[in-house]
């Protein structure tokens, strides 16, 4: 790759940030999408901005909607090795505090998820597809950043000109009742799964997640070239494959994420392509 100038300042100062010691979260389950916390706090009416309260009631609608059609695989040892991962990834991040959770659903489709609060869904297709820890560290933290950026959030605000989501901030700051957080989460998840899980992010969100989850997977010790190898993987697989039908209209594609890489990140983070790959429990796992 031709070495690029464009986003050393971004790449440096994030690499530069310090790791942080994290805990293991609970596993993903339908019990907790479907408990839907009380909302607190009010809005920031200068900034219309939805507090983070209301975000976590908003990720757990979204997740428990998405679970609703395609459940968790029943293996709790993927489980817990993906929330693994996912967990040191995101405890490289600027939240590595957030209520992070990660799962595998059980869709032969080629796909991610990520809600607002940190809530994270990859699909058994896609990791199916992953062939070192490498690629799932880099997925993951292409996910993360999504949360990180609030891309889903700014994507709800333009939706219908941010009717939907003027009609979602009214009911943060006149329903504070467990009935009110069920209101505002529907809504929020129709919206959502209606919207930009269906129509996709902006493109230029989707190049900002993918050298976010380069840089994560770089400070989390792994080859953050991964995303690249990840990425020529999904766009070897044939566009009439019914796996990729919905990824491939939802987001660039993998041709121009990869030009994008080459040119904003080049050779810039060459000195950690030396990271782990393979793992031997990404390898227990895989088997």
């Amino acid at each position: 790759m031709i070495r690029r100038s464009i986003t050393l300042l971004f790449i440096s100062s994030a690499l530069a940030l310090p790791a942080h010691a994290f805990d293991l979260g609970k596993l993903l389950t339908k019990e907790n999408m479907d408990s839907l916390s009380k909302i607190g706090g009010n809005i920031v009416e200068a900034n219309k901005e939805i507090t983070p309260q209301q975000e976590i009631v908003m990720g757990q609608s979204v997740m428990a909607t998405l679970l609703g059609a395609a459940p968790l695989v029943k293996d709790p040892a993927l489980q817990k090795y993906v929330n693994q991962v996912g967990m040191w990834v995101a405890a490289q991040s600027e939240q590595p505090n957030l209520a992070w959770r990660f799962g595998v659903i059980d869709s032969p489709n080629i796909n991610a998820f990520a809600a607002p609060g940190g809530y994270i869904l990859i699909t058994r297709g896609l990791w199916e597809h992953l062939r070192n820890e490498a690629e799932l560290a880099a997925i993951l933290g292409h996910e993360i950043t999504h949360v990180l950026k609030k891309h889903q959030i700014e994507a709800m605000k333009s939706t219908n000109k941010g009717a939907i989501y003027e009609e979602l901030l009214v009911l943060g700051v006149n329903n504070k009742t467990k009935g009110g957080a069920k209101e505002l989460g529907r809504k929020a998840a129709k919206a959502t799964t209606e919207g930009f899980y269906i129509k996709g992010l902006s493109k230029d969100a989707e190049y900002e997640a993918d050298i976010g989850g380069m840089v994560l997977a770089a400070r989390a010790g792994y080859n953050p070239y991964a995303m690249v190898s990840v990425l020529q993987t999904l766009g070897n697989v044939s566009p009439s494959d019914t796996s990729v039908a919905l990824f491939f209209s939802t987001h660039p594609s993998p041709k121009d994420r990869l030009d994008q890489i080459d040119s904003k990140v080049g050779d810039q983070l060459e000195a950690y392509a030396e990271g782990a790959e393979n793992t031997a429990r990404f390898n227990k796992i895989k088997k």
